[in-house]
């Protein structure tokens, strides 16, 4: 999810302005459905892990608890001395070569939720073949953007769009290779 002014969270890592319903619900449940495993940094770990097994997200949104807490989860760190989430690894060292190793596996897509610095990381090794950027109608002045640490033109192709009943836009884009080599 992302602002209309390009902030994914704001300060303090604040995200009350997203809009999550039913619908947002739905495709939630659609997309962890779809893959093979979760991607993380550390924050981003440390702050779903301290949700997703929790009463309270088990009873606001069972359905999406589940997936999120029986789907693996890779969470990419050289300090994180311990992931207790179910179904966790951590992978310490040489990120851009683990992820080269894991889409080399057979099987769905893997999936990273926010995780900024981690992004930037594979954006710059040309790793992410598709980004699924929520588009929230709302903008929110300062706070952290996606794509802060990119010092270099991106382009995209479009593959696809879905308007929300919300006012939410998911905008699906494929990076052009040639920028990532420049």
């Amino acid at each position: 999810m992302i602002t209309l002014d390009g902030y994914f969270e704001g300060p303090g890592r604040e995200i009350s302005w997203q809009k999550v319903d039913k619908e947002f619900n739905d495709f939630a449940i659609e997309e962890l459905s779809s893959v093979d495993a979760l991607l993380f940094g550390r924050v981003t770990y440390t702050l779903l892990a301290d949700y997703w097994p929790t009463a309270e997200a088990l009873k606001n949104a069972p359905a999406i608890a589940e997936i999120m807490n029986c789907t693996p989860k890779i969470v990419f760190s050289r300090t994180l001395l311990a992931a207790d989430w179910n179904n966790t690894r951590i992978i310490k060292e040489n990120a851009v070569e683990a992820l080269q190793d894991l889409k080399q596996q057979p099987g769905k897509d893997l999936m990273m939720f926010e995780s900024a610095a981690l992004a930037t990381t594979f954006i710059q090794h040309g790793l992410i073949d598709e980004f699924r950027i929520l588009l929230n109608p709302v903008v929110i002045g300062r706070g952290h953007p996606l794509f802060k640490a990119i010092h270099h033109k991106l382009t995209f192709t479009l593959l696809d769009t879905k308007a929300f009943k919300s006012g939410n836009v998911l905008l699906c884009y494929k990076p052009v290779k040639k920028d990532i080599e420049e």
